[in-house]
């Protein structure tokens, strides 16, 4: 039994104040690490025991399945198996294919309705485009699928669509849907779109549903709300019954899935909604130490559109946070794989210890560091870099290059971008090639191929063969040049046009997932004593990752997003620069809304260290084959000095201390920061330049400081020397680089004074 004083034990006074608040809309902020699982649960508790409800009359609905499992796992420890056992907790997905099977036939479907899965769409829709004779170069598959998911979040209809469509190409959309619809009735199927779409429409115009839903569910628990979209906030308010007992629990700070759908009006209009709705607000943070919030809160309090709160801990006042000013993304991965290990050795498990980054493509330099350093790590809610389709994709034709007689890297892009060479075609056309003792690329040299190959599909092949031999042909003098090797098979093989010809944001990952493929071939290419194609192939084969068992602790690596709902002892922020965290917003004419999110996903960042932070940044950073100069992020800017290990300025980061500590050395007494010369060497460039620890101004900027005649370095151009200086709002700088056989004019605060 728990009663108020079991509560009051367990619970702080606002946590207990929604944990009794059992009747009527109930609207809790729950900042990070403020205990809303441990709300949720005792107020499911004492609705339980208090009220002696029934289980089975709960709901409480979530996101994930491991959020419900845990809930579900705590509610089992503190009312015991028996009386939990009939409570309703789950996905909101998951709650919505329960429901359509118990109403099938209100809902207009089979009781064993099928679930279609991303794949299984794109196999309706290829059959749809055939029979509407679409043409993917003017709407991809992919566009009109991620349209159609949009409009059922917003619980629309094909008839609706149409009724919108301004374009050709809308309308085409709407088409196509009507179509996918009857063929998925044909098929007694739904996707995931309609598991909630279908039910928020049945709640909605069926009376004898809707009041079975509010008779049976008398109390409802929504966790996350901050991240639910139009059709589920529209199938909660349905069911809510007539004692409106709707207890939401969320955080408009967290609120970073605007482009999967997600509304945070619907938290911060709650109330709007529900007038008498009583809000309560869990500041009181059990997770990060003081200065970790006082960074936190001093990012999210710039935000344009907030409900106001404010954490605060009891927790001590931590060490400070480390700053990584590094001079490049190799410099950078190697200090943080470097500062991983201190934290190692220290004695901090490895699966408390997470490195974040802003997107999916900086984790490649930041891989290669890992496994330099021998630091076991596991990419959490991705995969690694060299293991992802598209990197995989260009790393095959890369090896077709060089053998076109390697059968599993031509079968792997045979039909990649799509080249109508089924797999039937390819399973025929493998067993004649083995029966043959022969390769598949002979095969289609000699024109060979099985008689049940139809003509089409031997025309495709014949397509293939010619396309390969060209490309090869082509490649054969850039085969000591990586780069253009990979950037000739990403043209020319119509990888490119593919992914520019569909523009959703999955397709841009993978574009730029290339590019940073490219830009570590150009790496190599510059290391490397003699760099050639297959050295270059070797090195990623040679370097990939032994696996290792599942007992084996590691360090995760992640994505930002995927971090949301995750906590450690200690957490490294990757590229703290403008441009790339934030990595949206900053450009001229942006969508204020981004920058809004993006401020949101640097609190999350932020909040997800318990007790030390490292934030990194560089002064040029080669990205998607270009190289960047990034000011340092506008968030590190608005973090106070004094929980940070030194000063940043706008543009240059101030000389540091040389007699303090590191973040996981000893401290020392002096002021400012200290960073530590990491013992693995730095990536070699010219020779007669000194290491140096990151981007640090040599000289100041008082033009005095800087004379004809002076080398000075650039991490770009290299090594040159002064021909002139320019004084005015900005000191510049005219620079004669031997290397080029050019003079260039310069930012003085992006040059190296070498003396």
């Amino acid at each position: 039994m728990i009663d108020r004083d079991a509560l009051a034990r367990e619970l702080n006074p606002p946590q207990l104040e929604a944990a009794l608040r059992t009747e009527g809309p109930l609207l809790v902020f729950a900042g990070a690490g403020s205990g809303k699982t441990r709300v949720i649960t005792f107020r499911i508790a004492h609705i339980l025991d208090e009220k002696n409800v029934p289980p089975w009359r709960v709901l409480a609905v979530t996101f994930t399945n491991k959020a419900a499992q845990e809930m579900r796992e705590r509610l089992h420890r503190i009312v015991g198996h028996e009386r939990a056992r009939g409570l309703w907790i789950s996905t909101f997905h998951a709650l919505g294919a329960r429901l359509l099977r118990r109403f099938h036939e209100r809902a207009g479907l089979r009781q064993d309705f099928a679930i279609y899965d991303d794949g299984d769409q794109r196999s309706v829709m290829n059959r749809v485009f055939d029979e509407l004779k679409i043409d993917e170069k003017f709407l991809p598959i992919r566009n009109a699928l991620g349209a159609i998911d949009r409009a059922k979040q917003e619980v629309l209809t094909p008839a609706d669509l149409m009724a919108k469509a301004v374009t050709q190409h809308d309308k085409l959309i709407a088409r196509a849907w009507e179509a996918y619809e009857t063929h998925l009735t044909k098929n007694g199927a739904v996707d995931f779109g309609d598991l909630l779409s279908r039910l928020t429409q049945l709640v909605e115009r069926d009376a004898s549903v809707r009041e079975e839903l509010q008779e049976q569910f008398q109390y409802l628990l929504v966790d996350e709300f901050q991240d639910t979209n139009a059709a589920q906030y529209r199938m909660l308010r349905a069911i809510v019954n007539e004692h409106r007992n709707l207890c939401v629990v969320g955080d408009d700070d967290q609120a970073i899935y605007k482009w999967r759908g997600a509304d945070v009006r619907n938290i911060q209009f709650f109330s709007r909604d529900f007038p008498d709705a009583l809000v309560v607000k869990l500041e009181q943070n059990y997770r990060s130490t003081q200065r970790i919030l006082r960074a936190a809160n001093a990012v999210i309090s710039k935000a344009q559109q907030r409900v106001g709160k404010t954490l605060f801990t009891r927790n001590d006042e931590g060490a400070l946070i480390e700053l990584l000013p590094c001079e490049d993304e190799r410099d950078e991965a190697r200090r943080i794989a470097h500062g991983v290990k201190s934290a190692l050795a220290t004695g901090v498990p490895a699966k408390e210890v997470a490195v974040f980054y802003r997107i999916h493509a900086q984790s490649r330099p930041l891989e290669d560091a890992m496994r330099a350093a021998n630091v076991p790590y596991m990419i959490y809610g991705g995969m690694r870099f060299y293991e992802r389709a598209e990197v995989k994709d260009i790393l095959a034709y890369l090896r077709m290059v060089l053998n076109p007689n390697d059968d599993v890297s031509l079968l792997r892009v045979v039909n990649t971008p799509p080249r109508k060479i089924g797999k039937t075609t390819l399973d025929r056309v493998t067993a004649h090639a083995t029966a043959r003792q022969t390769s598949i690329w002979k095969l289609l040299a000699s024109g060979d191929l099985p008689p049940d190959v139809a003509g089409a599909a031997r025309k495709a092949l014949a397509g293939f063969y010619l396309l390969m031999g060209e490309i090869r042909r082509e490649a054969a003098g850039m085969l000591d040049r990586p780069a253009e090797a990979g950037n000739l098979v990403f043209q020319k093989t119509g990888y490119a046009r593919m992914l520019e010809d569909n523009k959703d944001i999955e397709n841009e990952t993978r574009q730029e997932n290339i590019q940073e493929l490219l830009g570590s071939m150009h790496e190599y290419a510059q290391e490397a004593d003699e760099p050639t194609l297959s050295g270059y192939l070797e090195r990623v084969t040679l370097n990939e990752e032994t696996p290792q068992g599942e007992d084996v602790p590691r360090v995760s690596m992640m994505t930002v997003h995927s971090a949301k709902g995750l906590e450690f002892r200690a957490v490294f922020i990757a590229a703290m620069e403008d441009g790339m965290f934030p990595y949206k917003g900053t450009e001229e004419g942006a969508d204020p809304e981004e920058m809004e999110e993006e401020r949101r996903l640097a609190y999350v960042a932020i909040t997800r260290a318990r007790e030390h932070l490292t934030m990194s940044f560089t002064r040029f950073r080669q990205i998607f084959g270009q190289t960047r100069i990034n000011p340092p992020s506008r968030f590190l800017l608005e973090i106070p000095p004094e929980v940070l290990s030194g000063k940043v300025a706008r543009r240059h980061v101030g000389e540091s201390s040389r007699d303090g500590g590191g973040a996981w050395g000893n401290r020392g007494g002096g002021s400012g920061y200290r960073v530590e010369r990491d013992p693995v060497p730095p990536r070699a460039r010219e020779p007669e330049v000194p290491a140096h620890d990151g981007p640090v101004l040599v000289r100041d900027d008082a033009a005095g400081a800087w004379q004809r005649g002076m080398r000075v370095r650039h991490m770009k151009f290299g090594v040159g020397t002064v021909k002139t200086v320019f004084t005015g709002a900005e000191l510049k700088v005219e620079v004669y680089f031997p290397n080029l056989g050019a003079t260039k004019t310069l930012l003085a605060e992006y040059l190296q004074a070498l003396g």
